[in-house]
């Protein structure tokens, strides 16, 4: 189960064709629980688990809790920034057929710096001959949404003819190469180098965290799409947005104190 299983409901819009999915809690009740369960995931996407082990194992709980907190930014801008990221990563894994290969959060320059390129790439690896799929994703947190943000997001999406930016893609293939993934590796090299890749092989998906109400904003946005990538958007409200951010990170830092 995940945390778009346990404590959100999804209800489901056609739209222009495309589906628009409004995410918000089951029960303002579950609140709480949804918290401490985010706070479990997040160190996930700042730093591979086998090297917390190593330093749990070296150097003991104090200095791999230490490792964590280093890792996690101080800014509500960045906060808010990497949570939506995360929120976004988490609900492709668990509700869509794409895989998001690697945590980029892991790669950041500086905790307080945001990262360049696509927000999330997610991809479908291929099966019996057929061709990977992509799934180019922009991540939008904010506590008041407004029209230009998404405007913003949609051009983000369509650059680069709606594919992912070469220098992501790559990114991305690199990171799972020194991981040892060669064969994905090798599947992002051949549609970089040697095959490219197809509209027919991209969809997009433009996923919003707000305090506010998402809906009419998100789908005005595919209402107005007219390319020929398949579309998705997601609206995640948390209306305490900006108190639920704060909550989260502050759950995984008294968590690296038990």
């Amino acid at each position: 189960m995940s945390i778009f299983d346990d404590w959100f409901e999804i209800s489901t819009e056609a739209v222009n064709g495309y589906d628009y999915k409004a995410i918000n809690l089951l029960d303002d009740d579950d609140l709480e629980p949804a918290i401490e369960d985010i706070a479990q995931v997040v160190p996930d996407h700042y730093i591979d688990p086998e090297s917390i082990a190593n330093t749990l194992e070296r150097l003991g709980k104090p200095a791999a809790a230490n490792k964590i907190r280093i890792k996690l930014p101080q800014t509500k801008k960045l906060r808010s920034g990497d949570l939506g990221e995360i929120l976004a990563t988490e609900y492709i894994n668990s509700q869509t057929e794409f895989d998001v290969p690697i945590r980029k959060l892991r790669w950041h320059d500086h905790r307080e710096m945001a990262m360049r390129g696509d927000d999330v790439i997610g991809i479908v690896t291929p099966n019996n001959g057929q061709r990977p799929h992509f799934l180019k994703t922009e991540a939008k947190s904010r506590a008041a949404l407004g029209r230009q943000v998404l405007e913003d997001a949609r051009l983000a999406l369509d650059a680069d003819d709606g594919r992912p930016a070469p220098h992501a893609l790559a990114f991305v293939g690199d990171r799972l190469r020194e991981g040892g993934n060669t064969e994905l590796a090798d599947v992002i090299d051949d549609v970089q180098l040697k095959d490219g890749i197809a509209k027919q092989q991209m969809e997009h998906l433009l996923f919003t965290f707000t305090g506010s109400n998402p809906n009419n904003l998100q789908k005005e946005i595919l209402e107005t799409y007219g390319g020929d990538i398949s579309q998705h958007a997601v609206g995640l409200r948390i209306k305490t947005h900006q108190k639920f951010i704060a909550d989260v990170f502050e759950e995984v830092e008294n968590g690296l104190d038990d």
